[in-house]
């Protein structure tokens, strides 16, 4: 059932109940209107109530319905506002825990509005690329003022219903319950106390100025084009919100709609619906039942106190889940406390943290030097070098020592987790749990698993991922997982690109010109160059027929690692993250490029972001066909996430959708004949070729 109608003495109750947030469904839709429909025609009703089962009140359109004809089949959403607006009794809404998107519209259309304390109110359509398309930008300003209304449209944040309630002029609540508990038994004697009132007051009727009018609205437009560059749905929003104050209802209700409909069909709003889904969806296992009993995790160790181990400590001390950290020698773990500390104490002086949370969170740390001191763990994630050999020796240890059904976790950026999980004889208690850095501050949590994985692990390290506010997405076993194995064929094509002709700052340029957060050889800096240097040596050995680009090598032979070391692809000066063109890196490419009897040509920008990111998605798609990711929006989650791809273009799977596979495989055909590229690379992976044929997407 969707919503049911109960009957109490002379008010008409309709409750919505659709879990998990009463998303306004095609069915939900159906229920509430004959709802209406039904109290009107009996004579006994003089009253309606509308309300929402469980924790929420209305979060809005049903997920499940995105791009589906029942999201608009009748009664679509605007029906069902103007059946409330057209009722012939009093329609109040008895708001609670969560009003959003549709179903704050919902209740816009009633003729009264009751909410309760602690109640999360918002229009969040912004963030997936669109403006209300149910009257938001027409009636919240009638209601809440056009200031208030606007910042609220344009960032899409929740607002507590008891601060919306002390504005002043608000008419968007006739009153505040005293308690959620109580909402429905205020709201149903309000209802009776206003079912004779005529004529039934509607948002529709009220004004909506601005004071400053013309000025105001240019203002905002100038504040809204610096924020949100590459996403047109904001500055759309001010268009929305200005023609209520210049158009009559039903004309600024008519132009809303024509601006909503015109960013569906943006790159942008699929973009971020794409990644509004992949999300959700990332969190689903296929063999993994929603219901798999989940091992108990309340205490947490973490083996390594350097850069990594103490990144991830704190996202756990964040949830309140005590951590204690293993290391092997006293200095290290007082560096790696001093640096939890320092990071705190920042986000304290930033105002980003109340002192007395940073003490509890401390409060919850404790370290040793021992392993026996972390056995009754529940979980204990490894997080030293990156070198199996050093691996094995934790394993082993903790195979002898941990607890049964503890969880035993590493966070392997590239090694096999099957070889890992074989050093002990519990594989079903290993998984991956591969952090990006800054562990404390990446979304991204690539959950690794192995051959041997237990389901349980595998529903529990999933539930945790979002308890410490990561996105989880989960990779089968490979080299370099999802992410890692895709950035490999990204950097080997900006070092066939120096190679060619192009400059550090060209490549990065381009690259950050199309959205990316940082260009690879700006990444490299940041990182370590040494890192990718200590992996291509691993990999020369187990890969040797595999090719690159020597420059990198030859730069690690200088020293020359990155920020860490003040000098990388590009030169830093002390304090300071300002890459600056290095003169030497210059002559080195150069000199490196004449030994090879290489002509440098002019590489132009479109050629360096499609060899870059057409490199990612052939390797993609590779990944997809093997199974290692489940889906292509779990890769684009991956990259937006993790490697700063840029949101507005959703992903390189979901880029290369919209670029057109067909294309894409003409492009890489292209690629291939260069003589001074792999040309066994640019073959186009099966599937990808298989979908460009078929005229068919990833998504």
């Amino acid at each position: 059932m969707t919503a049911e109608t109960k009957v109490h003495g002379d008010v008409a109750v309709i409750t919505l109940n659709n879990p998990p947030v009463n998303g306004l469904g095609y069915a939900t839709r159906v229920a509430i209107a004959e709802g209406i429909d039904r109290a009107n025609a009996d004579p006994a009703v003089k009253a309606i109530v509308i309300t929402g089962a469980g924790k929420a009140f209305s979060g809005g359109a049903d997920i499940k319905e995105f791009g589906s004809p029942k999201a608009t089949a009748e009664p679509n959403l605007l029906s069902l506002i103007l059946a409330c607006e057209n009722s012939t009794k009093p329609v109040v809404a008895a708001i609670h825990s969560v009003a959003m998107g549709g179903g704050l519209e919902l209740s816009l259309g009633c003729h009264y509005r009751i909410a309760a304390p602690g109640a999360n109110i918002a229009l969040p359509e912004v963030k997936l690329g669109l403006i209300p398309g149910a009257g938001g930008t027409q009636r919240l300003p009638r209601v809440l003022g056009v200031e208030p209304a606007l910042n609220m449209i344009v960032s899409g944040e929740p607002v507590k219903s008891e601060m919306l309630a002390q504005l002043p002029g608000q008419k968007l609540f006739d009153k505040m319950a005293s308690s959620p508990e109580s909402l429905l038994e205020e709201t149903i004697a309000f209802a009776r106390s206003v079912a004779d009132v005529r004529p039934l007051p509607l948002v529709r009727n009220l004004p909506s100025k601005h004071p400053q009018g013309d000025a105001y609205f240019q203002f905002a437009r100038n504040m809204v084009k610096g924020m949100a560059k590459n996403f047109p749905a904001p500055a759309k929003c001010v268009d929305a919100v200005e023609a209520s104050t210049k158009k009559k209802f039903d004309e600024g209700m008519g132009y809303e709609r024509e601006i909503f409909t015109a960013l569906m069909f943006t790159p942008e709003s699929r973009a971020l619906r794409h990644l509004f889904m992949a999300e959700r969806a990332a969190s689903k296992i296929a063999d993994v039942p929603e219901d798999t009993k989940q091992r108990q995790i309340s205490n947490v160790a973490v083996i390594g106190a350097g850069t990594m181990g103490g990144g991830i400590s704190m996202n756990f001390l964040n949830a309140g889940i005590p951590v204690t950290i293993l290391e092997m020698k006293q200095e290290a773990l007082d560096r790696g406390i001093a640096t939890i500390r320092k990071n705190y104490e920042s986000q304290v002086k930033r105002g980003k943290l109340k002192q007395d949370k940073y003490e509890q969170r401390m409060a919850l740390l404790k370290t040793t030097l021992s392993y026996e001191e972390i056995k009754d763990a529940d979980l204990v994630i490894e997080a030293v070098f990156e070198e199996m050999g050093v691996k094995q020796k934790v394993f082993e240890t903790l195979d002898g020592l941990m607890k049964k059904d503890a969880i035993l976790a590493s966070n392997t950026s590239t090694l096999d987790l099957n070889k890992i999980a074989a050093f002990t004889k519990r594989p079903g208690d290993v998984v991956g749990l591969h952090f990006f850095s800054p562990a404390n501050v990446m979304k991204l949590l690539e959950v690794v698993r192995g051959d041997k994985t237990g389901k349980d692990v595998m529903a529990t390290v999933m539930s945790l991922a979002k308890k410490i506010k990561k996105t989880a997405v989960v990779s089968g076993v490979t080299d370099g997982f999802i992410g890692n194995r895709m950035i490999e064929q990204y950097s080997r094509q900006a070092g066939f690109l120096l190679d060619e002709g192009a400059t550090p700052q060209q490549v990065d340029k381009a690259i950050e010109k199309f959205g990316f957060a940082m260009g690879p050889f700006r990444m490299g800096d940041l990182a370590g160059n040494d890192i990718g240097w200590a992996i291509r040596k691993r990999r020369a050995q187990e890969r040797p027929n595999m090719l690159y680009s020597r420059t990198a090598d030859k730069l690690c032979e200088l020293g020359r690692f990155g920020q860490k070391t003040g000098a990388g692809w590009y030169d830093y000066q002390a304090g300071k993250r300002d890459a600056i063109p290095s003169k030497l890196v210059e002559d080195m490419v150069v000199q490196h490029r004449e030994s090879l009897g290489i002509t440098p040509r002019k590489i132009a920008d479109e050629e360096i972001v499609q060899r870059l990111v057409f490199a990612l998605v052939n390797e993609g798609a590779r990944i997809l066909e093997e199974g290692i990711a489940a889906r292509a929006g779990d890769i684009d989650m991956v990259y937006i996430t993790g490697y700063g791809f840029p949101i507005h273009r959703g992903g390189p799977m979901l880029y290369a959708d919209q670029v057109g596979l067909f294309n894409v495989v003409h492009a890489m055909k292209r690629f291939a004949t260069n003589p001074h590229d792999d040309a066994k690379f640019w073959e186009p992976a099966p599937l990808l070729l298989k979908l460009a044929q078929e005229g068919k997407t990833f998504n």
